[in-house]
């Protein structure tokens, strides 16, 4: 039969341990409290990943020594400290029993070669092992964070949250310069509107926008846009051959001659009648008659080269 003094201290090794992990507890708990982050060197790293632990961990490993030349390092930090920050606000209950920590390479090396780390930065959240906190499923190893969703902390804050006690209370900052940004904009739209509100009242500005709209969609545009056709050709050449082919060029040219066109005998029609001057009156309509032709031989031009063989010509 045992003797009872080789069975007290067999029945006394629980209550240690339970007293060892609420020391280490207390420990990390106590330096947590300076900024909400534990710096981490190899001792640090063995006692917050106990395999005793009734808490869990998040660890981000990074190199910020400006001789390892990490951007992407620097860039997460204030990501990093931001998160553990807004930690520090969460209750007592729960904050004590989820810690942040740093480790950087130069000052645990070791830790990256145990881990077999060859860059950085990264991050590894430690569960639970023991206590009401620990996963139902059988798994202790740490979980690495996906930085697919980015360097920024609000996606960080959001993943973390899945392995903390209550979700991360981090709130993203105001920012000032895109409200200042954003502020401009509607002051610049509202004197822009002031300013130009009577030429947007005017029926002429209307008139002119429609009137321009049905040229472009005349010259082609829809046709060009739903073919996806290029402004230009590979040579250089802008006038696309055959019916069924036309270049992004070919709008603007034939939109511009049948603009021009219509101007000239809108002229013709309701400006030259009322000309009071008989000289006056004769000199415009030589004018604009020829535009008139000298336009018009300028698309039949066109045509020709768009559509060879074509055998007519104005002047040109």
């Amino acid at each position: 039969m045992m003797k009872l003094s080789t069975l007290l201290p067999l029945l006394a090794l629980p209550f240690a341990w339970a007293a060892s992990t609420d020391n280490t507890r207390q420990e990390l708990i106590n330096l947590a409290s300076v900024n909400g982050i534990i710096r981490l060197d190899h001792k640090a790293f063995d006692l917050l990943t106990s395999p005793k632990r009734n808490w869990s961990a998040a660890i981000q490993f990074t190199a910020l020594d400006r001789r390892r030349r990490c951007a992407p390092c620097k860039e997460f930090e204030p990501s990093w400290n931001a998160v553990a920050q807004s930690w520090k606000s969460a209750p007592k209950e729960h904050r004590d029993n989820h810690f942040f920590a740093t480790l950087d390479f130069d000052e645990a090396p070791t830790v990256f070669q145990q881990l077999g780390l060859m860059s950085a930065p990264v991050v590894y959240v430690y569960p639970s092992v023991q206590g009401p906190h620990a996963p139902t499923t059988e798994k202790t190893g740490p979980s690495k964070y996906d930085f697919s969703y980015g360097l920024g902390a609000g996606p960080l804050a959001e993943s973390l949250s899945n392995h903390t006690p209550i979700p991360i209370p981090y709130k993203e900052p105001l920012d000032w310069a895109r409200l200042v940004s954003f502020a401009s904009v509607l002051l610049g739209l509202a004197i822009i509107v002031r300013f130009i509100s009577p030429l947007l009242q005017s029926r002429w500005t209307w008139a002119a926008i429609t009137i321009i709209t049905m040229l472009v969609m005349t010259g082609g545009y829809m046709f060009t846009r739903i073919r996806g056709s290029p402004y230009t050709g590979g040579d250089g050449n802008w006038i696309a051959g055959g019916y069924q082919n036309q270049f992004g060029q070919e709008v603007q040219v034939v939109a511009v001659i049948y603009g021009t066109l219509s101007f000239a005998f809108l002229m013709l029609i309701l400006i030259v009648p009322y000309q009071s001057s008989p000289s006056r009156q004769r000199l415009q309509i030589y004018l604009w008659t020829g535009v008139i032709v000298l336009v018009y031989s300028v698309l039949i031009t066109l045509f020709k080269v768009k559509n060879r063989g074509y055998p007519f010509r104005l002047l040109l």
